[in-house]
């Protein structure tokens, strides 16, 4: 039925682009584009800009680029995903997209039906990462970025480390309380201190935590088959 379909944003100031990726995600028959901007400002603006489920936005727009939208998010408290979707595409960006919000950064050279496969990963595992932007990843998180935190791995529970570590193999939350053996709403409640402890936003910036925290190593992150 529509109205149980995942809501879709788009951003992006290429209006043949954004009319031509409206039409195909919502023939997928998972995904409503209920909201389209040509800029920042204008998505902004809209009074659904934080009733989305995922944004696909650009980097580079004028009147407000990705940055600013992302920016803007955070400080309203928006949850909606953030995936990046972008022509200046370049992997060296993976550590700043990710610290910025962004639950996935693609380049716009993406096969349509990777992207969708991109969406399904986000929506329900939080973030998406490919083989090549891990390998990028370990050598941006050394000791470049800045501690997201003010507790220590010590502070964390037992628990909340499992929670963790199956949140970095990519795991839903049904799939982590099923493997724990506790329910999706106690799933919900550690991932939630999981963040308030450590500081981060979203599930991408647990799986740096975890990283820079030698909680899992870079290697063990489950990456999805193509």
């Amino acid at each position: 039925m529509e109205h149980s379909r995942i809501k879709i944003g788009i951003v992006d100031d290429d209006l043949l682009f954004v009319q031509l990726l409206k039409n195909y995600i919502g023939n997928s028959g998972i995904y409503q584009v209920v909201v389209t901007a040509k800029s920042g400002y204008h998505f902004l603006a809209e009074e659904d800009c934080g009733s989305l489920d995922i944004l696909i936005l650009d980097l580079r727009m004028a009147n407000g680029d990705g940055l600013d939208v992302m920016s803007a998010l955070a400080q309203r408290e928006i949850q909606t995903k953030i995936v990046v979707l972008s022509s200046f595409y370049r992997r060296s960006f993976m550590g700043q997209m990710l610290k910025m919000g962004a639950h996935a950064f693609l380049s716009k050279e993406i096969e349509l039906e990777e992207l969708l496969t991109v969406l399904n990963t986000v929506y329900h595992t939080g973030h998406y990462f490919s083989s090549e932007q891990i390998d990028a990843m370990r050598g941006q998180l050394s000791n470049k970025l800045p501690e997201f935190h003010s507790f220590s791995k010590n502070e964390l529970t037992e628990r909340e480390v499992e929670v963790l570590r199956l949140v970095c193999q990519q795991m839903s939350t049904k799939e982590i309380a099923d493997s724990l053996f506790i329910s999706p709403k106690t799933v919900e409640t550690h991932k939630t201190n999981l963040m308030i402890k450590t500081g981060v936003k979203n599930m991408a910036g647990l799986v740096i935590y975890a990283v820079q925290n030698s909680i899992i190593d870079a290697n063990e992150i489950v990456l999805l088959d193509k």
